[in-house]
């Protein structure tokens, strides 16, 4: 039968011997094992009971095995849906709830606490599988055929569920087709230039669609191979440069390999691309890292609901700050937030998309679908604008606009200055009640260990560069921002840290 995304899959493999992951550990998986060990996971899956369109929900560290049961799962005619390791048993129970899958899978560890939670919510299957591949879901799988004949699922069928993170309000499904998926990796490929002779590394969670959908798609479309690292180690990348050519990251990871020793233009000689996403790149981390490797990091910008939507060019200008243009098939513009007319160019505004990457919808909230499209195109929520060479360039989220005395401020031009002054490593701009100003225009900034900085120093070097509205009210120092799993600023806790800073 037709298997809209694994025919796909199947139609750019190279021959079966061919390599589609090894581990540090020495353990290589040929394209051939995945098609047979993803087949025993669909005829596991499907023995008990698994459907078209019921979901198998894992939440699970990171291996192998999970990788053969995500595939396993689509071969099913299944939806996926990937959770955090880091959700607790309350938010499990809410996930459980509103999707009701048929099948729960979780971490043997916490089996005795899963179990009560799936049962209570109608799930009528509980497995396991660890970060070594063993337990119950790899036991059913051993027991089943290792060929199965793929369900028949249509580009328009629904292939994953993703959860948005929620950092305001209950966390919403994200509905993800097979043609979204295909759609996107697709486009990646050919933008990114993937052949099958590229080997990527691997050192992202399975649970995002950065390390999911963007990683493990790429690499199956292009019929290329990838080192599948447990965690990220800068010890271990470095050494893995000599063996790659590709990576994907956050910019954390950038962050960390830069203080490491053994980075330099001859320890990346051998790589041809790194990738970054998932949460802003500081323009400075960008130059020093072209200063130390040679490269020019390619920063993309995508989002639950949608896959990618951009990318700086893998020929041309990789521009600091901006993420590029559109990818093949994606459409972007930039409008008036109330009205959705068009802007100008280099006017700020609501980014909304258009294409075949975009979700169909929110699981079970038609009302918030309808409301996060307008004309047929999807709000983002994210405020930028499209410059005069066409990059797009993203100022921040509009939940994060600060509106202060009845200016609107973009925290990511504050943050831009405030990050380019000496000993300062990053800062995150956000809004908190003013009596006054109905927000207070706040920076809270990370600075270098004895760099001396304080609240007056950064004052004064803003003053003269920003205007007087701009200015922050207060600067406040932490040694850390508070992140959540991808590296994205949590300015939601900011907020709810510093709240009560301007009460009377």
């Amino acid at each position: 039968m037709a298997n809209h995304f694994l025919d796909l899959v199947r139609a750019h493999a190279p021959d079966a011997s061919r390599t589609f992951i090894e581990t540090p550990e020495g353990r290589v998986v040929s394209y051939g094992e995945l098609d047979r060990r993803s087949a025993q996971y669909a005829g596991a899956f499907a023995a008990l009971g698994v459907g078209p369109g019921d979901r198998v929900a894992l939440q699970v560290e990171k291996s192998v095995e999970a990788v053969f049961a995500f595939l396993g799962t689509l071969r099913a005619g299944a939806v996926f849906l990937p959770l955090n390791t880091a959700y607790t048993g309350v938010e499990i129970d809410y996930f459980l709830g509103d999707a009701e899958p048929a099948v729960f899978i979780c971490d043997p560890a916490r089996f005795n606490e899963s179990a009560p939670i799936a049962a209570a919510r109608g799930v009528k299957h509980v497995l396991t599988l660890d970060a070594a591949g063993n337990g119950t879901a790899a036991q059913a799988a051993d027991a089943a055929a290792d060929s199965f004949e793929d369900t028949d699922r249509g580009e328009d069928d629904l292939a994953a569920l993703l959860y948005t993170s929620g950092t305001t309000g209950r966390s919403k499904g994200a509905m993800l087709s097979h043609g979204n998926l295909a759609s996107n990796a697709q486009a990646l490929v050919e933008t990114w230039r993937f052949t099958p002779d590229d080997v990527l590394i691997h050192a992202l969670p399975i649970f995002h669609t950065h390390g999911l959908f963007v990683a493990i798609n790429v690499t199956l479309l292009a019929g290329s191979s990838m080192i599948f690292v447990q965690k990220f180690d800068p010890d271990l990348i470095v050494a893995l440069m000599a063996r790659a050519s590709v990576m994907m990251g956050v910019p954390t990871f950038y962050t960390r390999l830069l203080r490491h020793p053994g980075l330099s233009p001859h320890s990346a000689a051998g790589m041809r691309l790194f990738i970054s996403g998932s949460a802003p790149l500081l323009a400075e981390t960008h130059r020093e890292w072209q200063a130390t490797t040679d490269h020019a990091i390619l920063e993309r910008y995508g989002m639950t609901e949608t896959g990618m939507n951009t990318s700086n060019p893998y020929a041309g200008d990789r521009v600091a700050g901006t993420v590029g243009f559109p990818l093949p098939g994606v459409e972007v513009r930039v409008v008036d937030p109330e009205s959705g007319s068009g802007l100008a160019q280099g006017e700020i505004g609501m980014i909304e998309v258009k294409g075949p990457n975009v979700f169909s919808g929110y699981w079970r909230m038609p009302e918030k679908t309808a409301a996060e499209f307008r004309d047929g195109w999807f709000i983002t929520g994210d405020l930028g604008l499209i410059d005069a060479r066409g990059y797009v360039q993203i100022v921040g989220r509009g939940k994060d606009l600060v509106i202060t005395g009845g200016y609107n401020v973009y925290p990511k031009e504050i943050e831009t200055e405030i990050d380019a002054l000496p000993g300062v490593i990053e800062s995150a701009v956000i809004g908190l009640p003013h009596a006054d100003f109905g927000e207070g225009v706040t920076a809270v900034v990370v600075a270098r260990e004895g760099a001396g900085l304080d609240e007056k120093a950064v004052l004064g070097a803003l003053d003269g560069r920003l205007a007087k509205y701009k200015l922050p009210k207060r600067v406040l120092f932490l040694d850390d921002l508070p992140r959540n799993t991808m590296g994205k600023v949590q300015k939601n806790l900011l907020r709810q840290q510093f709240e009560a800073l301007y009460a009377k």
